[in-house]
C-alpha cells in the first residue's frame, strides 16, 4: 500500500504532497482572509467597546476548547510538512542541475518558469519566518494570556462574558507605519508565491493538460492575487481610519 513515509521517499510522492499540502494551506488563507475581512466593519464605537465581530469570531474559536488545539497543530504539521517538502524538491533540482536556473530552457511547450516559480524557495523561506513573526505579534502577543489591557467585557445571551481585544491590539500594531510597510511587502511575496504555487499544486495532482493549463494558471494566477489583495488593503484601511 502506498503509505505516507513512501510518498516522502520519491519524487512523484514529494510533489503529490506539496500539492495537497499547499491546497490546505491556501483552503486556511482563505478562511483566515474571510476572518480579518470583519475588522472592516469596524468603527470607533465597537473598537471602543470591544464588543465587534472580530473580538467575537476569536471568541468563537477559543469556546471550541480541545477542537482548536487539534486544528492548529493539523495545520502546524501541514505548514512544516509543506516547508520541508519545498525545501527537499529545491535541493534536489540544484544536485541535478547544478548549472545557473538561467540557463535553464523548458524542452516541450511554452515553459511556466517565470518570476514567481523561481523565487518559489526565497517567497517561501520570507514567508516561514513571517509566519513565525505574526504568531508571536497577534497570537501570543498583549492579551493572549487575559493580561490586563487587552480583555472587554460583552453582554452573551444575558450573561457578561470576557474576551480578548483583539481587534484594540491589531489597530494598535497597524498604526506603526514600519510594521504596515512590511506586511505589505510580504503580501507582495504571498502574491508571487501563491501564483506558481496553486497552479503547481493542481498540475501536481493532476489537473492539467494542454488544453487546460492555460486557463489553471490563469485561474491560479487570479487566485493568489485576490487573497494577497485581500491581506494587502487591510492594513492600509486600518491605519487609515484609526
Amino acid at each position: 500500500m502506498y503509505s505516507l513515509v513512501t510518498a516522502f521517499q520519491n519524487s512523484v510522492g514529494r510533489k503529490i504532497l506539496t500539492g495537497v499540502t499547499g491546497i490546505a494551506l491556501t483552503l486556511f488563507l482563505v478562511a483566515h482572509l474571510s476572518a480579518n475581512l470583519t475588522l472592516f466593519s469596524l468603527d470607533a464605537a465597537s473598537l471602543a467597546t470591544g464588543d465587534n465581530a472580530f473580538n467575537r469570531y476569536a471568541m468563537f474559536l477559543k469556546d471550541l476548547g480541545w477542537l482548536l488545539y487539534v486544528v492548529e497543530f493539523g495545520l502546524l504539521a501541514i505548514f512544516l510538512i509543506h516547508a520541508y517538502l519545498g525545501v527537499a524538491i529545491y535541493l534536489r533540482k540544484r544536485k541535478a542541475r547544478p548549472e545557473a536556473y538561467e540557463k535553464y530552457k523548458s524542452r516541450g511547450g511554452v515553459s511556466k518558469q517565470g518570476f514567481s516559480s523561481r523565487t518559489m524557495i526565497i517567497t517561501g523561506t520570507i514567508l516561514f519566518l513571517f509566519v513565525g513573526m505574526h504568531l508571536k505579534t497577534f497570537k501570543f502577543g498583549p492579551g493572549w494570556n487575559s493580561e490586563p489591557g487587552y480583555t472587554v467585557e460583552v453582554q452573551a445571551n444575558g450573561n457578561t462574558v470576557e474576551m480578548r481585544d483583539l481587534s484594540k491590539l491589531t489597530v494598535e500594531i497597524f498604526q506603526n507605519e514600519i510594521y504596515v510597510a512590511v506586511y505589505m511587502g510580504i503580501m507582495l511575496l504571498l502574491a508571487f508565491h501563491l501564483r506558481h504555487g496553486i497552479w503547481s499544486a493542481l498540475q501536481s495532482l493532476g489537473a492539467g493538460n494542454k488544453n487546460v493549463t492555460p486557463i489553471i494558471y490563469s485561474i491560479a494566477g487570479l487566485i493568489g492575487i485576490l487573497i494577497a489583495l485581500g491581506f494587502f488593503i487591510l492594513p492600509i484601511y486600518l491605519y487609515i481610519m484609526f
